[in-house]
């Protein structure tokens, strides 16, 4: 497993943590996007940065009992400072349909540190 691909498992549990059990440190998870983060949800909306914030703020707990896993976790090119890696993730919650979505995700790193630049989610029928 590369680096890459264990930031996108690390920003994931982090993400099940603050949004399932309203656990964790919200600047810790922001510090893994860039300040010109850009997010494609699966329903067509733009997302930077800022919307991440507010979307983290807004969502503390709010989906108790979330899990989410991810497979298929695969590197589709390398730089000297990035990837763009594509996964499978599939959230569940109790008495909530499942949500199965396609990722692709354009990550760097500096210095040791990967971020976040962009993040296209297309929802699985």
């Amino acid at each position: 497993m590369t680096h890459f691909e264990q930031d996108i498992i690390d920003v994931h549990v982090m993400l099940e943590n603050w949004l399932g059990k309203g656990e964790g440190d919200v600047d810790a998870l922001l510090a893994h996007f860039q300040p010109d983060f850009m997010m494609l949800t699966p329903g067509g909306v733009h997302f930077d940065y800022n919307a991440l914030v507010g979307f983290l703020d807004l969502q503390r707990g709010s989906r108790p009992g979330l899990e989410i896993v991810l497979d298929e976790i695969t590197t589709l090119q390398t730089w000297a400072n990035g990837a763009v890696l594509h996964y499978r993730e599939t959230q569940t919650r109790p008495d909530q349909p499942v949500n199965v979505r396609w990722s692709t995700a354009v990550l760097n790193q500096k210095e040791g540190k990967i971020t976040w630049r962009l993040l296209h989610e297309t929802a699985q029928p």
